[in-house]
């Protein structure tokens, strides 16, 4: 969310501005742990308890995105964080595709949304999270997540079965594992839901049989290197997992985890990447590559952003 636009829908509903303002509010100003990571994320929540707040945030999302430069955004979040007496999951979701989908056409880029269960939450509520994805794919949604806390929640197996319902519906599967929690969390992730993509992963570096594993499975990895600093997964952008990963040959995909947060878009991360972590261009343009391969779209947006990263 942009701090502007917090500050607007927080005079509409009478909240008070806080400390430093909303941009203050919202960014990380160092490195800490995910529990403060996330108490900067949650700050705007009280600001999304209606369709027509979700529509605008994700619009403005989109449209920041090709600002960027990017070519193709998606968008992930966790329906039930927003749900209130009078605004269902499904509602929720369906504000968030009719933004997406709105932005998508003001700016011309290719862009889908990743419904987000949270490990917390009831099975009840993970359950209608999956149903109204599933009900909503031919809509925007374009995949299934689990995040949230793998300490205190590190099972998956009662997700299980919902993933293997978005699997037949033809979403596309990822997972949040193996960032505060073991190597072996990204291998039951890949065995028990049948996700094809980790998010964030770190701790696959630690263990080299792990790695080889991930290779030889095809599985990818969602980097998003600044953010992994700021949560403690990593210690730098120069001595990130990603660079484990590139020499073992595991393919790596690059995200911004909220940039409003981190303070770093894409394009920033990319750079960061070149001037503090040691990559090369070439580096960069191989995980453009592999973000194209692993992209949760159709084969025809797939060939566009082909045609238009072989025109860059």
């Amino acid at each position: 969310m942009r701090p502007s636009t917090a500050a607007q829908l927080a005079a509409e509903v009478g909240l008070p501005t806080p400390s430093g303002g909303w941009e203050n509010a919202f960014r990380i100003k160092g490195p800490g742990n995910l529990t403060e990571f996330l108490t900067h994320v949650a700050a705007s929540y009280p600001l999304l308890g209606s369709a027509q707040n979700l529509y605008r945030v994700a619009y403005e999302a989109v449209e920041d995105a090709a600002s960027d430069g990017q070519s193709y955004i998606e968008l992930r979040f966790g329906p039930g964080t927003h749900v209130r007496s009078d605004l269902s999951v499904r509602q929720v979701m369906e504000a968030v595709c009719a933004g997406v989908g709105a932005a998508k056409s003001a700016t011309g880029i290719h862009a889908g949304v990743i419904a987000c269960m949270l490990r917390h939450q009831s099975q009840e509520l993970l359950e209608e999270t999956a149903q109204a994805a599933i009900q909503l794919s031919n809509s925007g949604i374009v995949g299934l997540d689990i995040a949230g806390d793998e300490i205190l929640f590190p099972s998956l197996a009662r997700y299980a079965p919902l993933y293997m319902l978005a699997r037949d519906a033809g979403l596309g599967l990822t997972a949040h594992a193996a960032e505060a929690g073991p190597a072996s969390a990204a291998r039951e992730a890949v065995e028990l839901l049948g996700v094809t993509r980790i998010g964030h992963g770190s701790h696959i570096a630690d263990d080299p049989e792990m790695l080889n594993w991930i290779r030889d499975q095809r599985i990818t990895i969602e980097v998003c290197a600044t953010s992994n600093v700021l949560t403690g997964a990593a210690q730098s952008v120069a001595t990130h997992p990603i660079h484990a990963f590139m020499k073992a040959k595991v393919a790596v995909v690059l995200g911004d985890d909220d940039p409003e947060n981190t303070g770093v878009r894409l394009s920033q991360e990319a750079q960061l990447l070149i001037t503090e972590g040691g990559l090369s261009a070439s580096d960069v343009e191989w995980c453009a590559r592999n973000s194209i391969e692993a992209a949760f779209c159709s084969d025809e947006v797939r060939r566009d952003l082909t045609l238009e990263l072989e025109r860059k």
